[in-house]
């Protein structure tokens, strides 16, 4: 009991972080990342996973330099001033909005699906929001508390759907290969590895007990990309990337992962199990990025989580994405493209290392490194995600 209560923290913290990178990204990176084959997607995963870690413990060295319940918009008035803070409030809400259009866009097209299409698209969002949005009000120890039971889901039916499928697996379609479109899915993966998000409502709740919380994120991070590799070898050695109902054409519909299985399974058990699997997987991610949005909110615009605020607050979080998603139900991955390849490379791709140079440098801090390597590593990292938003931004305007 001494050893669960003196990690207890950093368990549910860890958790909390997979909650929040696992789902969403899940059920849309074998099909985001199918068309440029299996090695190639496994050489870009581990890259997206070193790269958010790394700006992930920058991140967690500016919260040391911050007052109790700060977020990331303080963290960018202090240290990039007026011009980096209206940046970070226009960035961090078209983030949120994005991705948690596409979480309940996701979340409703699985719910639909474990009702075998019995009931519609539009009323599994619908029921989506109004069963978890309740525990978001509850509070972080709420979310705590429910996460560990959701997350429980997730590795039980992920475990299960090894389980049954793994023998559906051919290897020979894994050998499909094309370099040339492996680096589309960019966007997507930076998505499927954010986490940062929760990392200043892990400061808190952890009383700002630092190493405990770097514990977290290396424990956290470890368990999706752990999932993901084998998650994709399962997807695509089931189903074919090419050809009808394949993970080209899943994208061209903005499909999840779980909807073309019952094309290429004859077995109901692994359709059933692949369709609780994605509903705990995303709705894992739903609450713990639901609360970030709401600390977010909380933060920026210095409103007490409390009575009728934290109700308004709740609504100004849920209500806008539901009406979205309602508007365009097939929105799921290319709101996630726009979440991971403009946001996520801005807020969590270029502001850690920039705010961390900016203090080390230009103010002084000298306390809370997390992690080793100085003015060239934090310039690295920058020009990589403005090489990313290029690449991502151009196309578009062209």
């Amino acid at each position: 009991m001494k050893l669960f209560h003196s990690h207890g923290h950093v368990i549910g913290g860890g958790l909390l972080i997979a909650g929040t990178t696992i789902g969403v990204g899940m059920l849309a990176l074998p099909v985001a990342t199918g068309p440029g084959g299996f090695l190639p997607s496994i050489l870009i995963y581990i890259a997206c996973w070193v790269f958010m870690l790394c700006t992930g413990l920058l991140l967690l060295e500016v919260c040391t330099w911050m007052p109790e319940d700060s977020n990331l918009i303080t963290m960018a008035s202090r240290l990039l001033g007026k011009p980096g803070k209206i940046a970070c409030w226009l960035i961090y809400l078209f983030l949120f909005e994005t991705i948690m259009i596409a979480h309940i866009a996701g979340g409703g097209g699985i719910t639909s699906e474990i009702f075998s299409g019995d009931v519609g698209l539009i009323p599994s969002m619908i029921f989506y929001v109004l069963l978890f949005s309740p525990i978001i009000y509850l509070g972080t120890k709420t979310v705590d508390r429910i996460n560990l039971l959701i997350f429980s889901g997730v590795i039980i039916t992920y475990l299960l759907f090894i389980t049954v499928s793994i023998s559906h697996v051919d290897l020979k379609k894994l050998s499909y290969v094309n370099w040339g479109r492996a680096w589309i899915a960019i966007p997507i993966l930076f998505t499927a590895f954010t986490y940062q998000v929760i990392i200043p409502t892990l400061v808190t709740y952890m009383k700002r007990d630092f190493k405990k919380v770097r514990q977290a994120i290396f424990f956290g991070t470890s368990i999706p990309i752990s999932v993901y590799l084998v998650w994709q070898v399962l997807i695509l050695g089931i189903i074919p990337i090419q050809g009808p109902n394949g993970l080209i054409e899943a994208a061209e519909k903005g499909q999840n992962a779980i909807s073309p299985l019952k094309h290429f399974v004859d077995s109901s058990a692994i359709v059933g199990i692949g369709k609780a699997f994605g509903f705990f997987a995303m709705t894992a991610s739903y609450v713990a990025i639901s609360l970030a949005f709401l600390d977010f909110l909380a933060d920026g615009l210095k409103v007490k989580k409390v009575g009728i605020r934290k109700f308004v607050l709740c609504l100004v979080v849920f209500i806008p994405p539901l009406l979205i998603s309602l508007i365009n139900p097939n929105i799921f991955l290319t709101a996630l493209g726009y979440a991971g390849g403009i946001s996520c490379a801005i807020l969590f791709g270029i502001y850690p290392p920039l705010m961390v140079w900016i203090g080390r440098y230009q103010k002084g801090y000298t306390t809370g490194r997390q992690i080793s390597g100085g003015k060239v590593f934090l310039a690295f990292l920058i020009v990589l995600m403005i090489g990313e938003l290029g690449i991502e931004i151009i196309p578009k305007f062209m």
